[in-house]
């Protein structure tokens, strides 16, 4: 009985994770859990004997058919402990966007604790402080916006100004955004420099979703990075 408990945890853990991607691999599995590929395949026949339909796309790796869901598994403590200190950090990002759509989901995330654990999750909120941004400045509210364009290849068009206090308009290709010094940063192809460009959100003045799609760009984020280093 008391093998079956570490693999009855697995298997919970296995169907959050297949229904946390829209693909999982079998190596994304046996690593996370530190089992071997043929204790993943076992796995998952073992959930699909239970009922959990699991689409395998041969060569590629595993999903959950689309539409189907349970209900969310119980946060450990330690997990909800990590989520109320994240609500606190993210409180205190310049991104009105951000912290407004995280307050929303912590709100549904802190429906599902037990009772014991919500009174601990407002016992830990009053006792966790982020002393960086005191006055909760906000500098931009597109952080949002910005990561469905990129995940949907949208073109966007933005009325930029530049800490040169250049004003301009550009259509861009957004492709990845980073965080340094609180700013946000926006790493598109610009179509006026025929080129990638970096643009901090709190220089956007306005910014306009666009219709027309563009085609995903084959270069990674990492990549990028390099290239970067490389120039300077």
């Amino acid at each position: 009985m008391d093998k079956e408990k570490p693999r009855l945890a697995r298997l919970t853990a296995i169907l959050t994770q297949l229904q946390s991607k829209r693909i999982v691999t079998a190596k994304d599995i046996a690593e996370k859990h530190h089992v071997s590929i043929r204790t993943v395949y076992r796995d998952i026949r073992t959930l699909e004997k239970s009922g959990i339909p699991i689409v395998t796309e041969e060569g590629k790796g595993y999903s959950v058919m689309d539409g189907y869901k349970i209900p969310p598994v119980m946060f450990t403590e330690e997990e909800a402990n990590a989520l109320i200190t994240a609500e606190q950090l993210i409180k205190k990002n310049k991104d009105q966007s951000l912290t407004e759509f995280y307050e929303n989901a912590i709100t549904k995330i802190k429906s599902v604790l037990k009772y014991t654990q919500k009174e601990k999750a407002e016992l830990l909120t009053n006792r966790i402080q982020v002393r960086n941004n005191r006055e909760n400045e906000k500098t931009s509210n597109y952080l949002i916006q910005l990561q469905s364009a990129i995940s949907n290849y949208q073109t966007v068009k933005i009325a930029y100004l530049s800490l040169e206090s250049k004003q301009s308009q550009r259509e861009i290709e957004p492709f990845a955004l980073y965080t340094t010094q609180d700013n946000w940063v926006l790493v598109a192809f610009c179509k006026l420099r025929n080129d990638f460009r970096a643009f901090r959100l709190d220089c956007v003045q306005k910014m306009q979703l666009l219709e027309n799609r563009f085609e995903p760009h084959k270069i990674t984020l990492q990549q990028y990075l390099e290239k970067c280093s490389e120039n300077y």
